[in-house]
């Protein structure tokens, strides 16, 4: 089967959405598959090169300024190949940040519209290349948010299209009151046109399915995987070194599991602090008052920051953890993080929503807390780290690596994509 992985870049920082998609890409490869990583908007922040990657599409130059300008919506390619040579992409990527939902409303929605959107011109590219030349039998769209695209690549490829659904509508309910019934209204209009979709945990699937109005026949479930091989545990002396990796910002609740350590600090006393994850320049503030409050409780020199950390940084600062809490504000997919953690032999300790009920059932290794309930999140971590760490941590591992692995992830993807052409027939 040939395929084509659509991805966007972020050009400047790791993103946990490319490295899935990349970690799927080569996996789909060791299975036999021609599998090809396509890139939009900027190059992709990978941890190791892939020969296997296109250039760029829909560069996000063009993409922006065609939005914005309506000339450059007319001009001749040997001008926006200008903005797409691999120097302007990357002078862009530098000053690249989070995108915020609340400033890309409009920016969104003719997105979302595809070939009736500002940026068809992009689009039609981006199809006669795939047409002409990767000629896919399945173009796998890496998120919600890019099914605008969907119609014009089927129409004009005659490859199945795909999507994977993980953590969209946290997007796209952040968009202004002015875009987001819009936004939402076109997400429902054009997944219509998406053979099938891949959701990362039942959970998120069924969310979709309501709020995406999609057919519950099209939507495959297929839990993220790691490398279990590289994600691994190490021998070493037990402690209180409590873990976070995840984006260093307010909805992935960083300030609370601070304020959780400085609590337990007071009963654990050699308690310290790991926080690893990607900081924007829109995080600086944020962080600046975490690392504040930190002084203010005399509890600074237990904590260390890491930022922007490579693969090989990750896994090693996991290693050195007892036990990592990401505590949420909002209900994730999945938390790629929890199962890297797993694979590393480090229990988690998870609010009670989003898809962590559910991954706390597949890999016996998460503890859930009641946020709601004042002290229990404290609570749940203290009984980690002096009770049943240990049990949770052996169970994690072990169904980390016969059900969430990279090997498992990419299995249930073909599987998917085998069963929906079934169907067809």
């Amino acid at each position: 089967m040939r395929i084509a992985v659509l991805t966007p870049g972020t050009g400047s920082f790791h993103c946990g959405t490319c490295l899935r998609d990349q970690a799927l890409a080569k996996e789909l490869r060791r299975l036999g598959h021609d599998v090809l990583f396509v890139p939009l908007y900027l190059p992709p922040t990978l941890d190791t090169a892939d020969e296997n990657t296109s250039a760029v599409y829909m560069g996000g130059i063009n993409v922006y300024l065609q939005h914005a300008v309506p000339v450059f919506r007319k001009t001749p390619r040997w001008i926006d190949k200008l903005f797409d040579s691999p120097k302007a992409l990357a002078s862009a990527a530098k000053r690249a940040g989070m995108t915020q939902a609340k400033d890309l409303g409009p920016m969104t929605l003719t997105m979302l519209k595809g070939e009736d959107g500002h940026q068809v011109k992009e689009l039609d590219r981006l199809a006669a290349w795939l047409r002409d030349d990767v000629r896919p039998d399945v173009v796998l769209l890496s998120n919600i948010l890019l099914v605008g695209i969907a119609r014009r690549l089927r129409d004009i490829t005659n490859a199945a299209v795909w999507c994977t659904l993980h953590g969209e509508d946290t997007f796209l309910d952040a968009l202004p009151d002015s875009h987001r019934a819009l936004c939402w209204q076109e997400v429902v209009k054009r997944s219509k046109f998406v053979d099938g979709f891949i959701a990362v945990s039942k959970t998120y699937g069924d969310v979709m399915i309501e709020r995406a109005q999609l057919n519950p026949g099209r939507v495959h479930v297929v839990h993220n995987g790691t490398d279990t091989d590289v994600y691994k545990p190490v021998l070493r002396t037990k402690g209180h070194v409590f873990g976070y990796l995840a984006r260093q910002c307010y909805g992935k609740g960083l300030h609370m599991l601070v304020d959780a350590f400085i609590a337990c600090k007071k009963s654990l006393p050699d308690a310290s602090l790991v926080v690893v994850g990607t900081k924007t320049a829109a995080d600086e503030s944020y962080v600046a008052a975490i690392q504040q409050r930190l002084r203010d409780a005399g509890c600074e020199g237990a904590v260390s920051f890491h930022d922007n950390v490579t693969m090989d940084e990750k896994v090693r600062l996991l290693q050195t953890m007892d036990v990592l809490s990401v505590p949420a504000l909002y209900g994730e997919s999945f938390g790629l993080y929890v199962i890297e953690a797993l694979a590393c032999g480090v229990p988690v300790v998870a609010p009670k929503h989003g898809a962590f009920p559910e991954l706390a059932i597949e890999t016996g290794g998460v503890a859930l807390f009641d946020q709601s309930v004042d002290g229990d999140y404290e609570r749940v971590l203290i009984d980690v780290l002096n009770g049943n760490g240990a049990t949770l941590a052996a169970a994690g591992r072990a169904s980390v690596v016969e059900r969430f692995s990279t090997q498992s992830m990419a299995a249930g993807v073909v599987a998917a994509f085998d069963s929906q052409m079934k169907k067809a027939v």
